[in-house]
């Protein structure tokens, strides 16, 4: 999205532009027309500077392309240009990261922000059974930041993006008059026909986990209380600090499930494990009851809880924690198990899904089935 110019000579047009200071800049491209942010850029850089970095970017980014996702035209354009194949259907996602709401620069290292802002994309195409190929970065950028963090945060994301085959084609930035933002986009691609969606689970689905749930949501408080990465001390703290910070994606296992069609439903655990399943049992008309003691909490929780019923509570509401959530014929259950230690993730079966009830999700402890509260992460105050 670009200002228009008045229609007159480009000297006069641009001679304005750069005698008015109070004017506000559009921010400049380097390939995909999905900017959102029209602050000065002028507060952060000046213009020369501007296109050094974003050239610093397109280079770093051709290096690092992944040799069997070269798209067509790359960063540079005004747009980006990629050949799809056939029997193929792509997959795209979205999701915004904003100071003092996703992370704290006070605790944010600048490669670790740099993976994740890669991985909570990642995270959704292997939700959706796809293969991730192509990524877009829009930085809203604050002052205070210099080369070093820049150096740091583009190593920890093209590292991820070069193991997981991700060619990054473009993005945006701008000036923020505060905070940091981070808009990750990731285009991804599957079989045609074999996106896994939310809306598919049946009653009769065994409902499984991969991992466990509620280190992340451990390390968060314990970056609250001051802790921090790289502080000498408890390994168990720094366990916990890392799943916050530097999470992984499911992306093979989630791509297996796909090309194997071992799902009906699945969806990453972003908000939390009761948030999510309620949302696939929302999406699929169903409800789905959870084995209390089935479910794997992380070793990490008990930093912040020792209480079974609290721990179980904290971890299932906590998000974050990238994990996917699976429900799926119980009978190929040995396939979904193959395909999980062939990718090396761990996966316990959880519940299953059942025929719609007043309350979405149940929990069952000790016989006993009682309505369970979809707790999980707030993004927004809306």
């Amino acid at each position: 999205m670009r200002r228009a110019v008045k229609p007159r000579r480009w000297e006069e047009g641009l001679r304005k532009e750069r005698n008015n200071t109070k004017h506000t800049e559009r921010s400049t491209p380097f390939v995909f027309s999905v900017s959102f942010l029209f602050v000065p850029l002028s507060l952060f850089v000046s213009m020369t500077d501007e296109f050094a970095f974003i050239e610093r970017v397109r280079n770093e980014a051709a290096r690092r392309a992944s040799p069997d996702g070269a798209p067509v035209i790359g960063i540079g354009d005004d747009a980006a240009v990629w050949r799809t194949r056939d029997g193929f259907e792509n997959v795209i996602t979205v999701d915004l990261l904003v100071e003092d709401i996703d992370f704290r620069r006070d605790y944010a290292v600048a490669r670790l922000l740099g993976h994740k802002a890669l991985v909570v994309s990642l995270s959704d195409i292997a939700a959706m059974g796809a293969r991730p190929r192509y990524s877009l970065l829009t930085l809203a950028i604050p002052g205070g930041f210099d080369d070093g963090f820049w150096s740091e945060f583009f190593d920890g994301y093209f590292a991820l993006a070069a193991r997981c085959g991700v060619t990054l084609i473009g993005g945006d930035i701008s000036t923020s008059p505060d905070r940091f933002a981070i808009d990750s986009i990731v285009i991804g691609e599957c079989m045609r026909g074999r996106a896994v969606r939310r809306a598919g689970a049946q009653p009769g689905d065994a409902v499984y986990v991969t991992g466990a749930i509620g280190a992340s949501a451990a390390g968060l408080e314990l970056l609250k209380n001051g802790a921090r990465a790289g502080q000498a001390g408890n390994d168990l703290v720094q366990s916990a600090l890392m799943a916050h910070l530097r999470p992984e994606p499911r992306t093979e296992f989630g791509a297996r499930v796909g090309e194997l069609q071992l799902a009906h439903a699945m969806i990453d655990i972003s908000d939390g494990l009761g948030r999510d399943l309620a949302h696939i049992c929302e999406a699929s008309g169903a409800s789905a009851v959870i084995d209390f003691d089935a479910v794997p909490i992380a070793g990490e929780v008990g930093l912040i809880c020792e209480d079974r019923e609290f721990a179980f509570a904290f971890a299932a509401g906590g998000g974050e924690d990238f994990e996917l959530l699976v429900a799926a014929d119980g009978g190929r259950e040995p396939e979904l198990m193959d395909a999980a230690s062939a990718c090396g993730a761990p996966i316990t079966r959880i519940g299953e899904i059942i025929e719609a009830r007043d309350s979405r999700l149940y929990l069952r402890r000790d016989g006993k089935q009682t309505p369970m509260i979809a707790r999980g992460y707030e993004h927004s105050g809306i």
